[in-house]
């Protein structure tokens, strides 16, 4: 039987565990050779128990990435059970259905020994520059178009590199040295986070940390299912329409709340796309647990206890359980519809705690070529539009929700590219108008200027079709744009060649409002033309009264 740890002593310990994953995930973006990770946070770090259960995270980190590995863990033993592990092993898998989602995330795992018994285990997943296949985009119509599949395989065994498993990767890929630089990142930051694991249970004369995960565990569930217990019993249900690649598609929900648990059912959702922006079923769980925890309990921490009380369901096939052999690469831009997809369902029963839609998904831009010296060049960057309204806040401009991601910097975008930031600025009347206004997206510029060779660009991009809506009154946010200095206007997911001096423009979408915008205080009406957020018109036409003509001008 194990013991009960004390609450003092649980605070403690858990604070010390805490600062363990926050060092590991530092370690892990000091030293990554991709933007994405180093610049934007776009990865995982977590800490599990002997057995595998997800027992703490880093704050840094995606729901997308971090989620998932706590089912990446239960693949990973059922391949290399814990007596078949030894001091030096070192794991790794992109198996969309095990993992992630998607083949540009690589999960490694490391577990971690304390003399010759296992304690514990450190795993991140972090995004790739590249892994072959095609580039990075939604085009696929399979599977093995996307890149190079990685079983659940040992990189490291006792220590010693597999040179066989090296070889296929970097024969694989267009820029090995950054896809190995990464891999031996992310084992470095495994290697922290394990040493000072080992350093606080020396510390405090620990011999292993079951206690203390089973509290932390057993606590989470109870304060989930604490967090869940006041809703009504019943069943609310939402649905969504989002441009899709060549058709629209269609998301359902229905939430069965009974007592302290939840059920999500995507039942009626669309069908799995020929296009990649299919998306697993882990990555469709992650999402979903994450907005019921921002919504319900967002201070529990997130761990195997706090995803027991909910069960996330999807139809075989569908486009949010999708089946092997289906594209999946784009699958973040349908599985950060949800949040938004859940909150809604949620809106009549706690209007308080949830928010308006946002433009959701990230406007992943994804350039490769060559540069004016021949040489071959890959960078992924993020933008996002604005966040939809909170009950009482008005939302954020271009900030990633529910992903968490930061933008990259102009100056990391020319470094690496040859590619000039023209213009970057926020979108005037882009928030939805409401009592409190949703977030503006911003315009980007991008001109292909520093080489005379033809850039390759995939972008990621939705909601050019269906705005963001507002809530309980609230309006919808400005749709996205996107088109060229030629003249073009191009599928928003299909990758495209822009010949040098040609501009790419980029108008992000906005979020959409809450409450009637007529209730909205004038001052705060002011506010926004004086700042640009809010034209005058657009101020004389949507908030009336508010908005005195004489003072705008």
């Amino acid at each position: 039987m194990r013991r009960t740890v004390a609450p003092l002593t649980l605070e403690v310990f858990w604070s010390r565990l805490i600062s363990v994953v926050e060092e590991q995930a530092a370690a892990l973006i000091r030293t990554s050779f991709t933007p994405a990770v180093s610049e934007c946070g776009d990865l995982s770090a977590c800490a599990f128990d002997a057995r595998g259960r997800l027992i703490a995270q880093a704050i840094t980190g995606t729901p997308g990435h971090i989620n998932p590995m706590a089912a990446a863990m239960r693949h990973i033993l059922a391949e290399f059970p814990p007596e078949t592990l030894a001091p030096g092993d070192v794991i790794i898998t992109n198996d969309p259905w095990k993992t992630s989602g998607h083949f540009h995330d690589i999960t490694v795992v490391s577990p971690v020994f304390r003399g010759d018994r296992l304690i514990g285990f450190f795993g991140n997943i972090c995004h790739t520059a590249d892994i072959g296949g095609r580039v990075f985009s939604a085009d696929a119509q399979e599977l093995y178009e996307e890149g190079l599949f990685i079983p659940v395989v040992k990189l490291m065994q006792g220590g010693r590199n597999s040179r066989d498993v090296e070889r296929f990767l970097v024969a694989n890929v267009r820029t090995p040295e950054e896809l190995m630089g990464d891999l031996y990142a992310q084992m470095a930051a495994n290697e922290v986070g394990a040493q000072r694991l080992l350093g606080f249970m020396a510390e405090y004369g620990l011999e292993d940390i079951e206690d203390l995960a089973e509290e932390v565990i057993r606590r989470s569930e109870h304060a989930m299912r604490t967090a869940i217990a006041p809703l009504p019993d019943g069943t609310y249900e939402s649905e969504a329409t989002v441009d899709g690649y060549d058709e629209p598609v269609t998301l359902r929900v229905r939430l069965v709340v009974r007592g302290d648990e939840i059920l999500v059912d995507h039942s009626g959702t669309s069908p799995q796309s020929r296009r990649g922006i299919n998306v697993v079923l882990n990555y469709t769980h992650a999402y979903a647990t994450f907005a019921l925890k921002c919504a319900l309990a967002p201070d529990v921490p997130n761990n195997e206890g706090s995803f027991r009380p909910i069960q996330v369901t999807a139809p075989e096939g569908c486009i949010l359980n999708a089946t092997p052999p289906a594209p999946v690469a784009g699958r973040h831009i349908l599985g950060h519809f949800l949040p938004a997809l859940i909150f809604r369902a949620l809106a009549p029963v706690i209007p308080e705690r949830v928010m308006a839609e946002g433009s959701a998904n990230l406007w992943n831009t994804s350039f490769h070529g060559l540069d004016a010296a021949g040489r071959r060049f890959t960078l992924l960057f993020f933008n996002t539009g604005g966040t939809g309204a909170r009950h009482a806040k008005d939302g954020l401009s271009s900030t990633a929700y529910p992903s968490g991601v930061a933008g990259t910097p102009a100056e990391v975008i020319e470094a690496r590219t040859p590619l000039v930031v023209v213009k970057r600025e926020l979108r005037t009347d882009a928030g939805g108008p409401g009592t409190y206004r949703g977030g503006l997206g911003h315009w980007l510029v991008l001109r292909v200027a520093r080489t005379p060779h033809p850039v390759t660009f995939s972008p990621f991009f939705d909601r050019l079709q269906f705005p963001a809506r507002g809530l309980m009154g609230g309006l919808e946010g400005a749709k996205g744009e996107y088109y060229l200095s030629d003249g073009r206007r191009p599928n928003p997911k299909a990758t495209i060649s822009v010949p040098p001096g040609v501009d790419i423009v980029i108008g992000f979408p906005g979020g959409g409002g809450v409450g009637d915008p007529r209730k909205r205080p004038r001052e705060k009406v002011l506010d926004d033309v004086r700042n640009g957020y809010v034209s005058p018109e657009a101020a004389r036409d949507i908030y009336g009264a508010a908005a005195d003509p004489t003072t705008i001008e």
